[in-house]
């Protein structure tokens, strides 16, 4: 067996290459690249898939998360509550909007944020809370709200993880304020590059948000915010266009090989699932205790694995706050979780690999530890 990848960009492409190759063909032959036609039909699109009535196409993620705290009008000092178990790029927008991050505990069993806890942080300065949906898992979103409207603070949903994934009867990014969408290549919806979206159901943000990208600009020339430069470019909105029409043929997929991985796996402890929602599953990890052990073994045996995510928040050194405070069940976690492949394009021979080599690791630790 050869080397399992963790994503397969080559298997992907081909997949989708008549598509994407028609896709990129239009723009070139249109000479228009930036805020185009392309852009204004994916953004339509995107609005109607995930069921807001407004979309933003931007540079990237992070930006994203920057730019909706932009729209609701976080000013510099203004506090931000996210989760202490998150990618540093959710961090890194608050921070972009001038805004200081504040992070909450986790449960350990889901790695979501832990909802109870958030109240203990609110302040005079708390303006947002930004809950994470990581790994694919859809927060409590239903709770989280009440605690909007309790404290009259906004809700940003980070959505980067969780294009189609439900919450309840609906998708992800139609609970919150805006929602930040990322499109980096290794999403479940990936551009071929960085770009991002917003999404939102208020037009006021919305019209906002369409001259915070551009320069604050309302006409040619004409600058009426502080923006910044966060256009998404013809060509990612083209290939993300061609994407986003098999996007629930490779979610569903994604979730026929969760599905195998939680039937066929013996010993591992998976992630906790709350059953209010579905999971487009973005991410497989696994929690288990000889982790270093196990990575080297899978990466002798040919098979990718990944941390997601190996450092709390408030141990990263360009966090400045919150370093003397415990997070028990972040820094647990953080000691235990791996990710194993979970794409679209693994084949059936490649997942009962991956099944027996880990089997075969979990037989040999459980009769090592009976010793």
């Amino acid at each position: 067996m050869s080397k399992i990848p963790f994503n397969n960009f080559k298997e992907e492409y081909s997949s989708q290459k008549k598509e994407i190759d028609q896709a990129v063909q239009r723009v070139l032959e249109s000479g228009w690249f930036i805020l185009g036609n392309e852009t204004k039909l994916f953004e339509e699109e995107f609005a109607k898939y995930i069921g807001t009535k407004y979309c933003v196409g931007v540079a990237s993620g992070t930006e994203a998360i920057a730019l909706s705290l932009m729209a609701i009008g976080i000013k510099a000092g203004d506090q931000v509550i996210t989760t202490n178990m998150t990618a540093f790029p959710t961090i890194t927008g608050i921070m972009q909007a001038g805004a200081v991050p504040v992070v909450v505990d986790i449960h350990e069993n889901s790695a979501l944020i832990k909802v109870s806890e958030i109240e203990n942080k609110i302040t005079a300065k708390t303006k947002a809370i930004l809950p994470v949906h990581i790994y694919g898992q859809s927060c409590d979103m239903d709770e989280i709200k009440q605690i909007g409207i309790k404290y009259n603070i906004e809700i940003i949903e980070d959505c980067a993880q969780s294009t189609g994934t439900t919450y309840k009867e609906n998708k992800t990014g139609t609970f919150g304020s805006c929602a930040a969408f990322s499109f980096y290549p290794t999403k479940n919806l990936g551009a071929y590059g960085d770009a991002g979206a917003i999404t939102t159901n208020n037009k006021d943000y919305y019209e906002k948000l369409l001259k915070l990208r551009n320069y604050g600009q309302g006409k040619r020339y004409y600058h009426d915010e502080k923006g910044i430069n966060s256009r998404i470019d013809e060509l990612q909105a083209a290939i993300l266009r061609s994407k986003l029409k098999f996007i629930d043929i490779r979610n569903n997929r994604r979730r026929e090989i969760a599905k195998i991985y939680k039937s066929e796996l013996k010993n591992i402890k998976f992630i906790y699932e709350n059953p209010y929602g579905k999971s487009n599953y973005h991410l497989f990890p696994i929690k288990i205790q000889d982790r270093n052990l196990f990575s080297d073994y899978l990466n002798k045996k040919g098979i990718a694995n990944l941390i997601h995510y190996p450092i709390p928040i408030n141990k990263q050194k360009a966090f400045v706050g919150q370093k003397t405070e415990k997070f028990t069940n972040t820094e647990k976690f953080t000691k235990e979780i791996l990710s194993i492949p979970i794409y679209p394009e693994l084949s059936e021979k490649e997942i009962n690999y991956i099944i027996e080599t880990i089997n075969e690791f979990s037989l040999k630790s459980s009769k090592i530890k009976s010793l």
